[in-house]
């Protein structure tokens, strides 16, 4: 059967993004039968024991409740499950002084749905044919963005600044404010932080910027909390989630456990919980509740924002260590090559400067070798200019062993050494 679709359908069978690649990846591991493959593309999180321990108290403790066939066996309120509601006001009124009502959150079926309501909602053409855009401050960014809207000429991407360290072989993007236009077109800002593939942080100064910039024009900023503390706290370096305004705090707890749960937290003003609400109701009525019944649990209970600063952390901190001084080790010391400061997330950024072939064509040299990663061009939605540097990143997965990992990176140092050796023999000939 070949039905025909409509606009909105020909742009959501799709795919995107990294998703486009996962075939050509199941593929070459499935006909790589019998040989060891170092997966370094998986953004899927490590089921840590201590992590997965909390889930399992959490749920024979429902199991054991009286309330357990009112979670699984009725519909719920769209806005979410209360008790989930009331755990994370009491929380984050406690954590960050705050004065939040249970009118100022959401819970949604993950935070990839909640980012897909206010693309649709506050992105696309307005009721008097208004191009509203949805603005990506800082490219690259989450892969997902490429997706969640029904207007694809509405996403807008901008070009970063390069905060280089060559001594170091690191470096750090930022936003470039000289270029970023945040105006009467815009219908809403969105970005990671910290940044799934890179690892950046914008900085608290660099987000209030921003959300200053978009004030004026009474226009949503979200942020994609999704590895940001309290939990799972996959932030490394110091940070601190802001309130308040117009800015939309969205979280998940997919890294904090529970991916196959999809349980996203909306925070953020009352009107604008409301019309993503409305528009949750209309497409699945609500998030599942047997997620957010455990979810309850653990956030009143402290046990996640603990687990998440004294397990999660702490180990793909120890995987980005790992990376560092591998790379610092095996890498030509004579290349332009930069790894990105390791600022959170569950990925390492690498960036190979006047890389002689195309990403993709570098990632098809990392599978003769075993080691599989993820071309780093497919992080850039939105940004349609032209852009060399785009097709010269890397992402690599925290998620192998430290042994996996040490080898990963040694046999892209050697396949890195000689890609450089045969475009100077190229360029010579």
């Amino acid at each position: 059967m070949n039905p025909a679709l409509s606009q909105f359908g020909e742009k959501m069978s799709n795919l995107t993004g990294v998703r486009a690649i996962m075939k050509d990846i199941i593929e070459t591991l499935q006909a790589g039968k019998g040989q060891e493959f170092i997966n370094l593309s998986a953004g899927n999180p490590v089921i840590l024991p201590e992590v997965e321990q909390l889930w399992r108290d959490c749920t024979a403790d429902l199991l054991a409740s009286p309330e357990y066939g009112e979670v699984v066996c009725r519909y719920g309120s769209s806005q979410g499950y209360q008790p989930l509601i009331d755990a994370v006001v009491k929380d984050f009124n406690r954590r960050y002084k705050l004065n939040l009502t249970s009118r100022n959150i959401l819970i949604t079926p993950g935070s990839q749905s909640l980012y897909f309501y206010a693309a649709n909602a506050f992105g696309g053409y307005s009721k008097s044919g208004q191009l509203k855009q949805i603005v990506l401050p800082l490219s690259p960014d989450y892969t997902g963005y490429g997706g969640i809207g029904f207007v694809p000429e509405a996403l807008v991407a901008y070009k970063p600044t390069l905060d280089i360290n060559e001594t170091a072989h690191s470096f750090k993007y930022r936003p470039d404010f000289s270029q970023l236009q945040i105006n009467e077109n815009t219908g809403c800002v969105l970005f990671s932080r910290p940044c799934n593939p890179t690892g950046n942080v914008i900085s608290n100064e660099e987000l209030q910027k921003i959300a200053d910039l978009a004030a004026p024009y009474d226009v949503p900023v979200v942020v994609d909390s999704a590895y940001g503390p309290p939990f799972p706290a996959l932030n490394f370096t110091e940070m601190q989630p802001i309130f308040g305004g117009n800015i939309i705090h969205g979280m998940s707890l997919s890294k904090a456990g529970l991916p196959g749960e999809r349980i996203g937290i909306a925070i953020g003003d009352p009107d604008v919980i409301q019309v993503l609400e409305s528009f949750q109701t209309n497409t699945c009525i609500h998030s599942p509740r047997y997620g957010q019944a455990i979810a309850a649990r653990a956030i009143e209970s402290g046990g996640l924002a603990d687990i998440s600063e004294t397990v999660i952390r702490p180990y793909y901190k120890q995987k980005f260590t790992v990376v560092e001084s591998t790379l610092d080790e095996a890498m030509p010391a004579d290349l332009s090559w930069f790894l990105h400061r390791g600022e959170g997330a569950i990925f390492a950024w690498l960036w190979l400067k006047d890389l002689p072939i195309s990403d993709w064509e570098f990632y098809q040299q990392l599978k003769t070798v075993r080691v599989i990663v993820v071309p780093g061009s497919t992080f850039f939605p939105g940004l349609n200019e032209e852009w060399e540097h785009k097709h010269q990143c890397i992402r690599i997965s925290l998620t192998a062993t430290d042994e996996e990992i040490e080898t990963g990176m040694r046999r892209l140092a050697e396949v890195v050494q000689k890609v450089y050796q045969a475009g100077k023999v190229a360029a010579i000939a």
